[in-house]
């Protein structure tokens, strides 16, 4: 399964919110620095989905706000 994301750094609380059918908005409390935002949003989503982190793999985008994601 693939998963579209759009993700908001700096923000006051880490938040995951569904949008609609595989897209989801994820807001992270850590800058978008040394790949810190991506790691947390890695996070967020495995832990919303009930799956391991290593079941979530970044696909597209490691540098834009929008991100494509695998779910194994």
């Amino acid at each position: 399964m693939t998963i579209t994301v759009r993700v908001k750094t700096n923000a006051r609380k880490n938040e995951v919110s569904e949008t609609g059918p595989q897209q989801f908005a994820v807001s992270v409390t850590v800058p978008p620095a040394d790949g810190k935002a991506n790691e947390r949003v890695i996070e967020l989503l495995a832990k919303h989905l009930g799956k391991a982190k290593r079941d979530v793999v970044l696909v597209r985008g490691a540098s834009s706000r929008e991100k494509l994601f695998r779910i194994d």
